[in-house]
């Protein structure tokens, strides 16, 4: 039976009709979740999911060619859109700026949802005000090799840091491998007064627990979970509360009381699961509203902390910063599979040196590209004894994002 193309549906009480096509499309072939079911889930949890996206820009990010294909990102709303879809212009550090959408209901929803969207990638900013954030987020990012638990631990760690400095502490699952707090704040502060204090939340983290955490930028210098604050920078966005993210099993980035967070296990958390536990218990984040809070605490414990240490610079030709770390860099590829083949093969050649790299010396990063995001792999010859490090080589996939343009900006999404 050949699947329907188009469906429309009335939505919210003001009955807004949204137009959903290829409804019978299949997006999460391991449970099985069509498109349709992906929109009905949204709809189900819309209470929740509107907390975190109500009245702020998105930026969307597309998987139209299904969950298999890197999605790309749409910072401009689509020219062809229905006249209740409000839009906000974001300017850029680059010179340009976007007419970003802007979800006000459930219908919203169902809209972007429509457009090949998996999950909600909000900025922390309210579409009237965006220069000051009214959110502030901390990313809990574990090295590879890291136990849930240890995260978990982190977790509570960044709770207490920000209960002492007035900030009411407010978590959910990532939905990937991480675990995000958030805190609302009084719109009083600019992006980099924010990112100020986020970082001083991460310093303080580690303080009090050295062994766990990390505040360290660079990430072959990390240890531990990684406490990002640069999601807390302008252009930044980080996937919201009631996100369905791109794993097999359709994992959703949930919110949870405090009391949750110690039993709590990331796989527990699916599309299947989170649509009945809010039917049944709402949103653990009903109230949030009404909590928020000033940075003066954090921003004064930045000062007695003074600046932050900056990374060790090596020589370098270009002026770019150089790792006192032994890095090699084995692929630049468009896809994440293409980058790991291109490590595979580098491993076939180098057996001896691969049995000795521990988890957190291959770093795998996500950066940026002009619409999407393509992979380098880098391995850290840390725990190689000298004599073995083989040397930098010519690299096993060299893919360049940035051919044709001019001054190109990379900055690593993780």
């Amino acid at each position: 039976m050949a699947a329907s193309q188009t469906l429309e549906i009335q939505v919210g009480s003001v009955g807004r009709e949204v137009t959903i096509t290829h409804p019978d499309k299949v997006v999460f072939p391991e449970p099985g979740l069509t498109k349709l079911d992906l929109v009905r889930y949204y709809l189900t949890v819309a209470d929740g999911a509107l907390r975190g996206v109500r009245g702020r820009p998105m930026i969307l990010k597309r998987f139209v060619k299904g969950l298999d294909q890197e999605a790309f990102f749409q910072k401009r709303a689509p020219s062809t859109r229905p006249d209740w879809i409000e839009v906000a212009e974001l300017k850029y550090a680059s010179g340009t700026s976007a007419e970003e959408v802007v979800v006000r209901d459930a219908a919203g929803l169902a809209w972007v949802i429509n457009l090949g969207c998996v999950d909600l990638n909000p900025h922390p900013v309210l579409a009237e005000d965006l220069d000051h954030p009214d959110e502030l987020r901390i990313d809990l990012d574990p090295v590879p090799g890291v136990e849930w638990g240890q995260i978990v631990d982190v977790a509570l760690v960044a709770r207490e840091v920000l209960a002492d400095h007035g900030l009411t502490a407010w978590p959910k699952t990532s939905g990937s491998r991480g675990f995000h707090v958030y805190a609302r704040i009084r719109p009083d502060w600019p992006y980099p007064k924010v990112r100020l204090a986020a970082e001083t939340v991460a310093r303080e983290v580690e303080n009090r627990v050295p062994d766990l955490a990390t505040s360290k930028w660079w990430k072959e210098d990390r240890e531990g979970v990684f406490v990002d604050f640069n999601q807390n920078a302008k252009d930044r966005t980080v996937a919201s509360a009631y996100s369905v993210r791109p794993t097999p099993d359709a994992r959703v980035s949930t919110p949870l009381t405090w009391d949750e967070v110690p039993g709590c296990r990331p796989s527990d958390f699916t599309v299947a699961t989170v649509g009945p536990r809010f039917a049944e218990r709402g949103d653990p984040w009903t109230g949030i509203e009404d909590t928020a809070g000033g940075l003066d605490g954090l921003l004064d414990l930045a000062k007695k902390l003074g600046p932050a240490e900056k990374p060790p610079r090596g020589a370098s030709k270009d002026g770019r910063r150089q790792s006192t770390m032994p890095l090699i860099e084995i692929a630049r590829a468009k896809t994440k599979d293409e980058a790991l083949a291109g490590f595979e093969r580098w491993k076939e050649r180098h057996a001896d040196v691969a049995a000795l790299l521990e988890p957190p010396d291959v770093l795998v990063d996500g950066m940026r590209g002009r619409s999407s995001v393509w992979y380098r792999i880098r391995v850290n010859l840390q725990h190689v004894p000298e004599a073995q490090r083989p040397e930098q080589e010519p690299l096993e996939v060299d893919y360049n994002p940035w051919a044709g343009l001019v001054d190109p900006r990379r900055t690593a999404t993780d």
